[in-house]
């Protein structure tokens, strides 16, 4: 092992000892090179003698007893067969590989569910056409989503947390919930596919969700053709073009997802132009099977087709018949919609031709597709019964003001 040493000794050395390596025992080498005074460990494994480097001297961080003690670590690892230059290696590899576990760690939950969801909402504001598309899907998003998970790391959450956001209102206010569920799920799918998230997506609903949230039981409906609202634009455009009482009335039903009962036989006591109103009593069955009256908040384009037939009103009826002094007939929208499939064949999505009905059909698909309003808000607007909670909602008067901003909405589309 060589002899070791002594303080007194090793300080006679650093004051005198002339530029070289001095040996100080048990393979502990010191090197004096003008000012630096560097310590080194030298040993010989398998016929191969290597220098192992030791921190610099110094006298109050680096001592002669610091450089022995690790002289004895490293003679110790020797005893084992262990070389101390791989030995270091693999002690900075697994240093390397922690310090990069605590990063991605860090990384990981820096990646909020808000975050990752901003990040998705901004890569694809640029491929909607609709303007209101980018606020719907951050204001469904802050309503319901991020007061559970919004700073939760995204790698982390449950489905358990995804069915506390979704259950409450499932069965309440399923559209939304159903939008809700594919929003959250397309934010999960953008954080799989960078990485940032390494099990399944918890808010799939297909083998997943599905278990838990069942889809409602939905009663079987005959169907009328109806036109795509994707289509309605144009048609409106080509509709603006045609004469008549009967083209105004289809218009106007349109713009209101009404019956045709309901405009057929619409009188001008039922129109409130100051408020905005259109009440439809309960009478020869205009509303159907419901059994109060229903108030229509009217868009400003509806507003200003009546307010325009009113000042050349002839009946008592808004639409009347130009050949009897009663209300349009069936026909009236019937022979429009005619005239009109001479210009441009419209047809529904399925090649059928449209029907004056199916217009109720078009508004239903372009709430549930193209707007975050809830079910009971499409529901009241088609004049349908959606049980207690709807009609107290309805008295208190907010369902009313949430009616008025759909129905603007769907105007200014159909008339965009």
């Amino acid at each position: 092992m060589g002899n070791k040493i002594t303080q007194k000794g090793f300080e006679k050395l650093l004051r005198d000892a002339e530029q070289k390596p001095h040996n100080l025992g048990d393979k502990l080498y010191l090197v004096i090179r003008d000012q630096s005074r560097d310590f080194y460990f030298r040993y010989t494994l398998n016929g191969k003698t290597r220098k192992y480097s030791l921190k610099p001297y110094n006298a109050e961080t680096n001592t002669l007893a610091d450089a022995r003690r690790e002289s004895t670590r490293l003679n110790g690892l020797l005893l084992q067969g262990i070389d101390p230059h791989e030995q270091r290696d693999k002690e900075e590899a697994s240093k390397q590989a922690e310090k990069q576990k605590r990063a991605v760690l860090q990384q990981s939950k820096a990646n909020t569910f808000a975050k990752v969801a901003e990040e998705l909402i901004e890569d694809r504001a640029s491929q909607w056409s609709n303007v209101k598309s980018r606020p719907t899907w951050e204001n469904t998003l802050k309503t319901y989503a991020y007061p559970v998970i919004g700073n939760r790391p995204i790698a982390e959450i449950t489905k358990a947390e995804i069915v506390s956001i979704l259950k409450p209102i499932w069965h309440t206010k399923y559209e939304t919930a159903r939008k809700l569920r594919q929003r959250i799920e397309a934010v999960f799918s953008r954080a799989i596919f960078y990485d940032l998230r390494k099990t399944a997506n918890p808010a799939s609903y297909k083998d997943n969700l599905e278990n838990i949230l069942p889809k409602p039981r939905q009663r079987q409906i005959k169907h009328h053709p109806a036109l795509s609202y994707k289509q309605l634009p144009a048609f409106m455009s080509e509709l603006k073009l045609m004469p008549g009482f009967g083209a105004r009335a289809l218009m106007f039903l349109i713009l209101n997802a009404a019956r045709t009962t309901e405009v057929r036989k619409a009188k001008w006591n039922e129109f409130d132009f100051e408020k905005g109103l259109w009440v439809i009593p309960v009478e020869e069955g205009r509303l159907g099977k419901t059994k109060k009256p229903h108030v229509v908040p009217l868009s400003t384009q509806s507003l200003d087709l009546i307010k325009a037939l009113y000042d050349e009103r002839i009946s008592h009826y808004v639409f009347p018949n130009t050949r009897s002094t009663s209300h349009l007939s069936e026909a009236g929208m019937d022979a429009v919609l005619k005239r009109m499939k001479k210009q441009t064949d419209w047809k529904d999505d399925f090649g059928n031709n449209i029907t004056v009905h199916g217009f109720r059909s078009t508004m239903r698909d372009f709430i549930a597709e193209q707007t975050d309003f809830e079910a009971e808000t499409a529901e009241t607007v088609l004049a349908h019964n959606a049980g207690s909670k709807v009609e107290k909602a309805y008295r208190r008067g907010d369902l009313l003001e949430k009616r008025r901003r759909l129905m603007q909405y769907y105007s200014d589309y159909a008339f965009g």
